[in-house]
């Protein structure tokens, strides 16, 4: 049994905890299943947004006709495409290798690990221990209940990355992030693409507004069938068949697809560790519970990133790493403001929010909404928007900011203003204060505020 200073299970956001370690000369064993790096560098947000970059390119292209100019797509180079985005990855992932492997400070260990007694985990063929423990243990593709999708074999975020040509027609089960964001992806590059989702509208955790427009948007490029239910699904030669129920069709509906891609949502690797055998207590869904501080219920084992199931966002995890480390290791007593925590879906449009959306506001607050339109901006009106639009929810009387919420070009960005008032505590009218800049899309931030009234 080797024993260690601390022990960091996973690479993605645990990768800056090893770090940390190092730099106080620790020795460190660190445990990883899958290639360095984790889910977001490897199969997560950044391969998406290189290969979804180039679906923007070619939406913008065949929509140029908006702007009175004339041009065409003579040719897609799928497998270029996917080779830049895994130039890119193998690149990131071997310097994140090079410092598991050739660091001094650090045992690496690629392969599984799994508890056998508190303290104590396996990981390959060693059995090692440390009384500090990080499991940044991630999470994984789950799987709906589809008779028969066990046997069929489709895709997921995961493997839709290894394709060099993209399938002439594709069946993606759910309507969340990676649903809506693959959709706009494979769809741009030419597959017919049809998106079952079982809730009555895609993205059901954004505003209704912002999921109509956005259902609107990608409705036109390929069919969208929400309030549908997958009951089961088979394989036919060379394509899919997906059985479904569907709340305005009175009998089952066959889709049939060349491929077929779950993405119905993330579930937490911690079944994986066998975190019982240590005394780590999980939630019903399998996510690691801490306290405010992100302990675990053992002393000295300690969980952050995916594996949590908190802010399930890269930039989340990184900031939760940070504050883990400097609670474990130098007895501070830090939190996390998830309320402050912004997300964006890279779709077109894209969509940003931070904050509460209306519904969750008005709960507890007496609320004021306000509203604009991108059109109504010159910026928005230039970039021949017409459906897109910016929201603001703050707290009547104070004007005190809840949420801020976009849909539109540039929406990740645009977010940034409204989310650092909102971790400031400050007020929607502090989002009117500096000046900003005519004529330039960040006009529509202190439109919506100035919109600002009871709703109706």
């Amino acid at each position: 049994m080797k024993q260690y200073d601390a022990i960091v299970i996973g690479t993605g956001r645990g990768l800056s905890v090893a770090r940390s370690a190092v730099k106080q000369n620790l020795k460190v064993a660190v445990v990883e299943m899958g290639p360095p790096g984790g889910t977001c560098l490897n199969v997560g947000c950044i391969p998406s947004k290189f290969v979804i970059s180039a679906a923007d390119r070619l939406r913008e292209i065949q929509e140029a006709s908006d702007f009175g100019i004339r041009a065409k797509v003579e040719q897609v180079d799928f497998r270029a495409i996917m080779e830049a985005m895994s130039t890119y990855v193998v690149k990131y992932r071997e310097q994140r290798r090079a410092f598991l492997e050739t660091n001094d400070q650090v045992d690496y260990y690629a392969a599984r690990g799994e508890f056998n007694e508190p303290y104590t985990l396996k990981a390959g063929e060693e059995v090692i221990k440390s009384n500090l423990i990080f499991l940044a243990s991630g999470a994984r593709p789950s799987k709906p209940p589809i008779d028969g999708l066990e046997g069929v074999g489709y895709h997921t975020n995961e493997t839709v990355l290894r394709l060099d040509s993209p399938p002439e027609s594709m069946l993606i089960i759910g309507g969340g992030y990676i649903g809506v964001e693959y959709g706009h992806f494979f769809s741009a590059m030419g597959t017919r693409v049809t998106i079952v989702e079982i809730g009555d509208r895609l993205l059901k955790r954004e505003e209704p507004e912002i999921s109509d427009v956005l259902m609107e948007s990608l409705s036109r490029h390929m069919d969208i069938r929400t309030g549908t239910q997958p009951v089961r699904v088979s394989k036919e030669k060379a394509h899919y068949e997906l059985v479904c129920k569907c709340e305005e069709e009175p009998n089952e509906v066959i889709l049939k697809a060349e491929a077929i891609m779950v993405a119905t949502g993330r579930k937490p690797n911690s079944d994986l560790l066998g975190v019982e055998k240590t005394g780590v207590q999980t939630d019903d869904r399998g996510f690691i519970k801490v306290d405010d501080y992100y302990e675990t219920s053992m002393e000295g084992i300690w969980s952050f990133g995916d594996a949590i199931g908190k802010g399930m966002f890269t930039h989340a995890g990184n900031r939760e790493a940070a504050i883990t480390w400097a609670n474990a290791y130098k007895g501070e007593k830090a939190t996390l403001d998830y309320l402050a925590v912004p997300h964006a879906v890279f779709t077109r449009p894209q969509i940003a929010s931070v904050g509460l959306n209306e519904a969750e506001a008005a709960e507890k607050h007496d609320v004021l909404v306000g509203r604009a339109e991108y059109k109504d901006t010159v910026k928005g009106a230039a970039l021949r928007q017409k459906s897109t639009f910016a929201k603001v929810i703050a707290e009547a009387g104070t004007h005190r900011l809840l949420g801020f919420h976009i849909i539109g070009p540039y929406a990740p960005m645009l977010i940034q203003e409204a989310t650092n008032v909102l971790a400031a505590r400050g007020t929607a009218d502090d989002l009117t204060q500096g000046m900003h800049i005519h004529p330039a899309m960040s006009e529509l931030i202190p439109a919506a505020v100035r919109d600002l009234s009871k709703p109706e």
